[in-house]
């Protein structure tokens, strides 16, 4: 077992990984800029160290730094979280090299699966279905056969960044008139975001909804995947509500993608946590990118399997074989996730700030993972999430109207929140039937 992890990351994220790390006997190092010294998880871990200035959202990424805290607190292992280094393959790299246990993927794999041209690859080798489109990066200049690629693919098309995400890095085309520009454009963009100028072309698919497949293996040839989550009410590409499972989906399905999932991970010997990513349109799945990390939304998976995933991260970290079998997962009753961040529910701006009072829902079925607390002041430097509302229910109906029981019940004042906007989805008539797609938020809002 790890004796001693350093936590490179802050939040709520963090917070959970403290946890799971006390639960399991480790010991911890929690890692911060001088403005999250006063956050939940460097008050509780067993040692902590400054990496950076107040004003500056580079502190994190700082990764000097945080392998020097690894080296001076005595830690084995450095868990990245999500975002910031999580799949950073030079981070991983660097961590390993200097003799530290990377809480993650290979190197080798990050970078596989990071790139979005081999990622495709390496997908459609191993059977998972992807969306119609051009294999491997386009040709800048080869004009007459990127327009010959689109006719045959069927516009629209999206051109995308090799090595984007987030929901950076790409541009609709719906005729040839505009294909050679906006490939030029892309280029330029993804150059200058990702310092990867290759760009790929798909379909552009009209209204899909956003799945994804949960999965854990311990690059020692096991591999399971844990269901799936339904991700479609997005913002801008940016996920604000969760569920799982995915409303109308059948367990045929589940089973088929999942399994192809499950198989991938064997045959690039994925090691830890991760998620496949698809569009679903008209009962059929496309493969979109792999995320090699914890997700955000995790927490509606553990909810309806029973397994901790971040527990399971550091147990196959310690080199320890995956404890379950397929067959012993077992999906039951429904789960929903709220991200509730500090902004303004009508503009979207962020609203930094000190919170005043704050007070967590309870009961029941109802699970709070948040780094807050009445007066903490949230700084104006980082991501705007304060945390996540989950509940379990019986079936989708009965997580509903907990849902809305215990948006009621929290409160943040002094800074605004997007509970309102939460509030009001959950009184939504199509999104309570369930199945909206990607667009629906956004769509709803230009009204």
């Amino acid at each position: 077992m790890l004796s001693k992890v350093v936590i490179a990351n802050r939040g709520e994220i963090a917070l959970r990984i403290l946890r799971a790390c006390r639960e399991l006997g480790i010991r911890t190092v929690a890692v911060h800029s001088s403005a999250d010294r006063d956050l939940k998880h460097v008050r509780l871990a067993d040692e902590s160290v400054c990496i950076g200035p107040a004003n500056s959202a580079q502190s994190y990424l700082n990764i000097p730094a945080v392998i020097s805290a690894a080296e001076v607190t005595d830690a084995v292992a450095i868990h990245p979280g999500y975002g910031f280094l999580a799949e950073n393959a030079d981070f991983a790299e660097q961590v390993e090299k200097s003799g530290f246990t990377f809480i993650g993927p290979s190197p080798d794999t990050i970078r596989l699966m990071g790139d979005k041209v081999s990622a495709i690859e390496a997908m459609r080798k191993a059977g998972v279905p992807c969306v119609p489109g051009s294999e491997g990066a386009l040709d800048h200049e080869d004009r007459d056969r990127n327009a010959q690629l689109a006719r045959d693919i069927g516009y629209p098309v999206i051109i995308k960044a090799a090595g984007g995400g987030g929901g950076r890095g790409m541009r609709v085309v719906r005729n040839e008139a505009t294909l050679h520009n906006a490939i030029s454009l892309t280029k330029s963009e993804a150059a200058a975001a990702f310092g990867n100028d290759q760009v790929y072309m798909e379909k552009y698919l009209e209204n899909p909804r956003h799945i994804e497949f949960q999965v854990l293996a311990d690059g020692q040839g096991n591999a399971i995947h844990l269901g799936e989550r339904d991700c479609s009410i997005q913002r801008r590409h940016q996920k604000l509500i969760e569920e799982a499972p995915a409303p109308g989906l059948s367990e045929e399905i589940r089973q088929k993608i999942g399994e192809r999932c499950a198989q991938a991970c064997r045959e690039i010997a994925y090691r830890g946590a991760g998620t496949f990513e698809f569009l679903y349109e008209d009962d059929e799945f496309y493969f979109i990118e792999m995320n090699t990390r914890i997700q955000v939304e995790h927490p509606v998976t553990e909810l309806i399997t029973g397994v901790d995933l971040v527990r399971e991260q550091l147990l196959i970290a310690s080199g320890e074989k995956l404890a379950y079998k397929q067959k012993d997962i077992k999906i039951r009753g429904h789960a929903i996730e709220c991200r509730v961040n500090a902004e303004d529910p009508v503009t979207f701006l962020p609203s930094p700030g000190k919170i005043t009072r704050y007070h967590a829902p309870g009961g029941p079925g109802v699970r709070v993972d948040t780094h807050i607390y009445s007066g903490y002041t949230v700084p104006p430097y980082y991501d705007s999430l304060l945390g996540k509302l989950i509940v379990f229910g019986d079936n989708r109906h009965s997580a509903m109207r907990r849902m809305c029981t215990a948006l009621d019940e929290i409160i943040v004042d002094g800074v605004k929140t997007n509970v309102p906007l939460h509030r009001d989805l959950l009184n939504d008539t199509n999104f309570l039937k369930g199945g909206v797609n990607i667009h629906y938020l956004e769509n709803k809002l230009s009204l």
